[in-house]
């Protein structure tokens, strides 16, 4: 391909978002540049402060169980008090819990402090998504979703390289380090973005499920009512099973098989590496497919490409099944984050991604039991057949799930906040005026952002 035709694909890959969408996604990156707690919290608590690793792991798993608790408390505010103040409030206690967990030093005290900084730092994956949701259109939404990702992987694989040289010279400076990024995305948030939440009309709104009549009817117990949609919530709780391996049972069952630490990170930087690399071209390939074909086809890569790993003998075999489940996790990501989109009423989008984001973050705290016992029990080998076997399941429910399911962009949807709104829609919602600093913000079509 001549350079010519890759600058013109980078310019068809990037464009028609709106601006909004793109002072989202800088502070997408930002978030993820400071990825530091995430990263080196088990080797914070063994290494530095000499404690046990089995309390390491529960502090780990504290952490995932705060990410549980606000995923459904950050939907309500999202829909409640609108994307902005909650993406405002989330950034800004992120920053302070962070910082405050590096100077704990009593063990409860730690441990406490990790549950407040997994509460507050995924309070704001359901606000970044109903945001981008409101702001893109929908024959958009699988591309911005991508780029998102991409930037979530690209900020995390600078960050991951940056904080292992920060750790040496200090922790301390990594939590601080990781503190002032997120609060420069909490005042990135509250300058640049204007409010996107759809403003809500009286009962006798006519539009359907996204319409104002519907706003108050649609609460938590909505959202578990909704067959459909929790049908997908359970597929994406299979597949987080999945691809947690990666970061649990992996290193695990490399450990076992008498590879070092650094085999184990050559080994999953290729994820990494492959996101960034490929992430866009793929995304340009996939955008416009049957999305029930991408999930039933991205469920097999990812559970089968797990289950390769029960044959890798060298360390390219391990490398190489790497590759097959990234290449799962490239289609997976931003065409389910799309269908939940489809599937959520334009009222509801908080709870809805709220109790979405909630699979990925009980899948955290599942997966490493399941691998310990799985492994502690059986061997690695068992471990990988259970993850064919899961992906085949997902796979299986896709198919179900999707049948009769209107193509994306079938069916009006009302515009939010200056946003774009599909074709043929029909009467706008209208938005909530929210004042920017120091002024009314400008009439301009906003954007999404991504989970960070």
């Amino acid at each position: 391909m001549s350079a010519a035709s890759l600058r013109r694909a980078a310019r068809e890959s990037v464009s028609g978002l709106p601006r909004a969408f793109w002072w989202l996604w800088a502070s997408t990156l930002v978030n993820r540049l400071g990825a530091f707690v995430a990263t080196f919290m088990t080797l914070y608590l063994t290494l530095d402060r000499g404690y046990s690793a089995s309390f390491a792991g529960l502090v780990v798993a504290l952490h995932g169980l705060g990410g549980v608790v606000s995923s459904l408390v950050a939907g309500v505010m999202t829909d409640r008090l609108g994307r902005r103040p909650t993406l405002l409030a989330a950034q800004a206690s992120t920053a302070f819990s962070v910082a405050l967990l590096g100077f704990m030093e009593h063990p409860a005290a730690i441990a406490a402090v990790a549950l407040l900084v997994g509460m507050t730092s995924n309070a704001s994956r359901p606000a970044v998504a109903a945001m981008m949701a409101d702001i893109v259109r929908p024959e958009d939404r699988v591309r911005a979703f991508a780029l998102n990702y991409w930037a979530i992987n690209l900020g995390f694989a600078v960050s991951a390289a940056a904080a292992g040289l920060i750790a040496e010279y200090s922790y301390l400076a990594g939590f601080l380090g990781e503190a002032a990024l997120t609060l420069a995305c909490a005042v990135l948030v509250y300058v640049k973005l204007p409010e996107s939440r759809p403003q809500q009309d009286g009962p006798g709104t006519a539009g359907g499920a996204g319409s104002g009549g519907d706003a108050e009817r649609t609460g938590l117990g909505t959202v578990l009512r909704d067959g459909r949609f929790m049908g997908v919530v359970g597929l994406s709780f299979l597949i987080s099973l999945i691809f947690t391996q990666g970061s649990v049972g992996l290193p695990v069952a490399m450990g076992a098989a008498g590879f070092s630490p650094g085999d184990y990170g050559l080994v999953i930087a290729v994820n990494g590496l492959l996101i960034v690399v490929l992430q866009i071209p793929v995304t340009r390939f996939i955008e416009h497919r049957d999305p029930q074909k991408l999930l039933v086809v991205s469920a097999l890569l990812a559970g089968y490409g797990f289950a390769l790993t029960a044959f890798a003998g060298p360390l390219w075999a391990w490398a190489l099944t790497v590759c097959v489940w990234t290449l799962a996790e490239i289609v997976n990501s931003p065409t389910q984050m799309s269908l939940v989109v489809r599937l959520s009423p334009v009222h509801g989008r908080g709870r809805y991604q709220g109790v979405y984001s909630m699979s990925w973050a009980v899948a955290a705290l599942v997966a490493p039991l399941m691998a310990g016992f799985v492994i502690d029990r059986f061997g690695a080998v068992w471990l990988w057949g259970a993850t064919g076997v899961l992906g085949t399941v997902a796979a299986v429910g896709y198919w179900l799930l999707m049948r009769g399911l209107p193509q994306a962009g079938g069916a009006p949807e009302p515009a939010a906040s200056g946003g774009p709104a599909a074709a043929g829609s029909a009467e706008p919602v209208k938005t909530e005026p929210v004042k920017t600093a120091p002024e009314k913000a400008a009439p301009e079509r906003a954007e999404p952002l991504a989970a960070g």
